[in-house]
């Protein structure tokens, strides 16, 4: 990204806020995104005012964070969306914040910011509140946490323009699909909405979010790990309605990811695309063909591409698209190969290549993890040996009183205090179920009951954007569906098992136990008698539903 500030950034690390002790002056952190339209807005019109950058200079140590890039200080400083502009003492702690400053706003906050400086110090300064709370309540599981989200699904949902809440629309994928499964109506009309107000008609891929009720106010950026998602969730929703305006909007996604995003050096994804100077998004089709392409983030993260390859093998799995398999394998190789090791996933090819950044992140161990048992339901099994590796690396790592930590307590500023992560957690701990069942290891299933159960006591409170607690809580306490076939990946009976009209089941083929040739259904203590055909396949699952 271009900077066309006037500001003498730092980059973030020990030795700007050295500097800033030793001139005993606060820092100015700036959480950007090469996505961020607003962030560009704020360099073009706020940092690169010659007064404010030369009052930034003499009185601040700034520090540019690309948030995508350092995920920990992120989630630590973020004021609630990007830009985030953050005053700092020089230990770390928070002064004041921010989002978007124009010029007139900018001067004041630096204003005040120095008075308060020179009359408190550091005494001004707070740890966040999140980094301050004692862990969660924990609590038992029971069924009223699934009937609880249930209820704030219905409360909060949007009866005329579909969606929940009021402003602004974001897609909520995991809501989506909680929703598909317990409220078929409210699900699809949301889904409709989805697809209707952010579906790029003409690239394909969704865009982040709408700012207003009505799905108006376009936010035009698009980022790889929203649209992986969404791939999933309406290539789930074209599995229980088996209609093809659920299908076209995963698969127009699917033609944007291996096109647009596609980054073929790596092999891999490119993280995101950004609005543009111009726009483009949001000109007719015959203006759109000539502007200049939007720009795109050629940097490849795991944690995305993870998303990315689930969305695109669970696509795969109900459609037998063969685009969708090759470019997921070729993703899934890098990320393996490239991203992996020791059951360390590694930030960033960036990271990768220079041996340094962060490593061990809560939220891309439990999406590779999530990526890892899809692809051996999928495609192929021997991928568990990798799937096993980042569970116990995370469980060696990261556990700590029955969940688990957003990341190593160690880095500047507020780095070396711990996070746990809600949302992380849960999408760990459905990982840990799935891959109980696929390893036939228990000790994962018991180690996500604990996970969930850590958070049990505070569930009553979670909102729809955490519905996959409530998903990841009820197949732990019904036991998922699970399909075992004695039969290779992409047999007739796996492929049908599959197609099974339940978007949470496990899959596990080339299982042990049965006769070649055969599968059965499993439920809780409940097995069916073995199948030998599809339709057998069909009937045995619903002697085990009903």
């Amino acid at each position: 990204m271009d900077d066309p500030t006037r500001v003498e950034w730092r980059e973030w690390g020990q030795a700007a806020f050295d500097e800033a002790a030793a001139a005993d002056i606060p820092v100015l952190l700036s959480l950007t995104a090469t996505w961020c339209d607003h962030c560009h807005e704020m360099d073009a019109e706020t940092y690169a005012e010659p007064r404010i950058a030369a009052n930034i200079n003499d009185s601040f140590v700034p520090i540019r964070v690309d948030v995508d890039r350092q995920p920990r200080v992120r989630d630590r400083y973020n004021m609630g969306g990007f830009p985030s502009t953050v005053f700092l003492a020089p230990n770390g702690e928070v002064l004041t914040g921010a989002g978007y400053l124009g010029p007139d706003g900018m001067r004041q906050v630096l204003d005040s910011v120095r008075t308060m400086w020179q009359t408190k110090g550091s005494g001004a300064a707070r740890v966040p509140r999140p980094l301050r709370e004692d862990n969660p309540p924990a609590g038992e599981l029971t069924p009223e946490i699934e009937q609880a989200m249930l209820g704030q699904l219905s409360e909060t949902y949007d009866e005329t323009a579909g969606g929940w809440g009021q402003e602004p629309k974001f897609p909520l994928p995991d809501a989506l699909e909680f929703a598909l499964k317990r409220d078929r109506e409210m699900a699809l009309r949301s889904y409709d909405a989805v697809s209707a107000n952010l579906l790029d008609e003409y690239e394909g891929g969704f865009y982040r979010f709408a700012t207003d009720r009505d799905w108006s106010g376009l936010q035009h950026e698009k980022l790889l790990d929203s649209n992986g998602a969404l791939v999933r969730a309406f290539a789930n929703a074209y599995l229980l309605t088996g209609k093809d305006e659920y299908r076209e909007p995963a698969e127009r996604t699917i033609d944007y990811l291996t096109a647009t995003l596609w980054n073929g050096d790596a092999d891999a994804f490119a993280n995101s695309q950004a609005p543009g100077e111009d726009d483009a998004h949001s000109l007719d089709a015959t203006d759109r063909a000539s502007a200049d392409e939007p720009p795109v983030d050629d940097g490849v993260f795991a944690g995305p591409n993870a998303l990315a390859i689930e969305g695109l093998l669970t696509y795969y799995a109900y459609t037998d698209d063969e685009r969708a398999r090759r470019y997921a394998e070729r993703a899934l190789a890098t990320l393996r190969e490239d991203l992996l090791v020791d059951g360390v996933v590694t930030h960033s090819l960036e990271n990768a290549a220079s041996d340094d950044g962060p490593t061990c992140l809560l939220t891309n161990q439990a999406r590779a993890l999530g990526t890892l048992t899809t692809a051996a339901s999928t495609i192929d099994p021997s991928v568990l040996a990798d799937a096993t590796a980042i569970a116990d690396a995370t469980i060696d790592r990261l556990y700590d009183e029955d969940s688990f930590l957003d990341g190593p307590a160690e880095g500047v500023g507020l780095l070396d205090r711990s996070l746990r992560p809600l949302d992380a957690n849960v999408a760990f701990a459905d990982g840990l179920l799935e891959l109980a069942v696929l390893s036939g290891d228990d000790r994962y299933r018991e180690l996500a009951r604990e996970t969930l159960e850590a958070f049990a006591g505070a569930s009553d409170r979670f909102g729809v954007q955490i519905a996959r607690y409530a998903t990841a809580a009820a197949r732990l306490l019904e036991g998922p569906l699970v399909l075992r076939v004695a039969a290779d990946p992409g047999s007739d009976l796996h492929r049908a098992a599959l197609r099974l009209a339940d978007h949470e089941k496990v899959v596990v083929p080339d299982a042990d136990g049965l006769e070649a040739g055969t599968a059965r259904a499993e439920r809780g203590d409940r097995v069916s008698e073995p199948a030998e055909t599809p339709a057998e396949l069909s009937e045995r699952v619903q002697t085990i539903l009903d």
